[in-house]
């Protein structure tokens, strides 16, 4: 590592040293319409300047296309301490990609093994069967069905998420690293969820699909920030707790489900929870394979991540009409008692008892304070949101308009 970095430090006073027009900031680069800084381009090489051998004499790696991965791994890290610490147990997340992801294609499960098979005689009835069950849920909880859906269907925002993390990412889209086949397999598996669901929510006839399509339009684009920073220390503890989350509501509506007679409903949401609780394990275990190497740093990140609170996935969503769609999607599902402030304090009691925070020796003073402040969160965020809870108990219920349901109230 050492070596590493006494490399980088060389390239870094070599590159600085360089006018706009050198090997290391070439001249074509740095157009007026470039929103780019040239500080933040010096680690570009021109090759009919610089050669290979002096390249990687300076940088330790080539620039040819077959090292694309390795270059990027070695030149471009913010965070080259936690990279080396996730590097150390990347033959745990190899088994993770073969005991935690299913089998792809037939062998695994997929969105048409729950819904009616056009293909078939029976379809019409198998549609109609659905539809006179889908028939005695309430609007309320299709509305939360709607937002989970969304929520899921914002995929692409997530894996492009999981390759911000540094070290982990698949730079050329196809990388045979460990870390980039658990995203690719993550993602595959992931992608059936907002597919089943939104078939479902079609064939039910309940909702305004093209309302629901303009809104996963809406946030897709406007992205995602739960704040990692790239850090994969901090992408980890955000997607333990959010996997459970999403486990926690996907399973709550289809128990909800369940008593309104929607029992295929119910087997979707079971199903679609079942998967978030294996993804949930494999991300808590990462984080704990953290916290054997680097008690202190992973520590540090997840005081800092609990002070700004967890981002949710859905947050920016919009249908372009409604400006507090989101806040009054979570009403609607806090009300249901599908996703609540309870279950918000739950889950990091959940993680602090999983991951033993309040047994962890060693620390540095820095790290003992943090270990205090995340063990005291549980009860803090419990009284909180009882407190919140109850107030809402006596404040009369308006309700709100919702497009994904032809403007009915909700």
């Amino acid at each position: 590592t050492s070596i590493m970095f006494n490399k980088l430090a060389i390239a870094a006073i070599f590159a600085s040293s360089l006018s706009q027009s050198s090997a290391f900031t070439p001249s074509s680069f740095l157009s007026s319409r470039t929103a780019v800084s040239s500080s933040s381009l010096r680690s570009t090489v021109d090759p009919s300047v610089v050669t290979k051998k002096e390249y990687h004499d300076i940088c330790g790696v080539d620039f040819d296309d077959a090292s694309l991965a390795d270059r990027l791994r070695k030149t471009s890290y913010l965070y080259p301490k936690h990279v080396e610490v996730i590097e150390d147990f990347a033959p745990l997340v190899d088994k993770m990609v073969d005991d935690i992801l299913l089998e792809t294609g037939d062998k695994s499960w997929q969105p048409q093994d729950f819904l009616p098979d056009l293909s078939k005689d029976s379809y019409i009835d198998d549609i109609k069967a659905l539809r006179e069950s889908a028939a005695g849920v309430p609007d309320d909880l299709f509305v939360v069905l709607v937002g989970d859906m969304i929520t899921e269907e914002a995929l692409p925002t997530y894996q492009t998420l999981l390759n911000t993390f540094e070290g982990c990412d698949d730079p050329i889209g196809t990388t045979d690293s460990p870390w980039a086949r658990w995203s690719r397999g993550w993602t595959s598996e992931e992608n059936r969820h907002g597919d089943l669901l939104n078939k479902y929510l079609y064939l039910s006839g309940r909702c305004d699909m093209r309302a629901i399509e303009v809104t996963i339009q809406h946030l897709i684009t406007s992205g995602f920030n739960p704040g990692a920073r790239k850090d994969p220390y901090r992408g980890f503890l955000y997607t333990s707790f959010q996997e459970r989350a999403t486990k926690i509501s996907h399973g709550n509506v289809g128990k909800l489900a369940r008593e309104y007679g929607a029992t295929d409903l119910q087997r979707i949401c079971a199903k679609i929870a079942g998967d978030e609780g294996r993804h949930e394990r494999a991300y808590q275990s990462f984080s704990a394979e953290i916290l054997k190497r680097d008690p202190d740093g992973l520590l540090m990140e997840f005081g800092d991540l609990m002070r700004s609170q967890i981002v949710m996935p859905a947050e920016l969503m919009t249908d372009g009409k409604d400006a507090k769609l989101y806040e009054n999607f979570s009403d609607v599902a806090q009300r249901l008692g599908v996703y609540t402030a309870i279950d918000y304090a739950d889950i990091i009691q959940h993680l602090v008892d999983h991951w033993k925070i309040g047994e962890l020796t060693g620390l540095s003073p820095e790290a003992e304070k943090e270990q205090e402040y995340i063990c005291r969160l549980p009860d803090r965020y419990r009284k909180l949101a009882e407190r919140s809870m109850n107030k809402k108990k006596t404040e009369e219920v308006v309700p709100q308009s919702f497009s994904w349901i032809f403007d009915r109230k909700a």
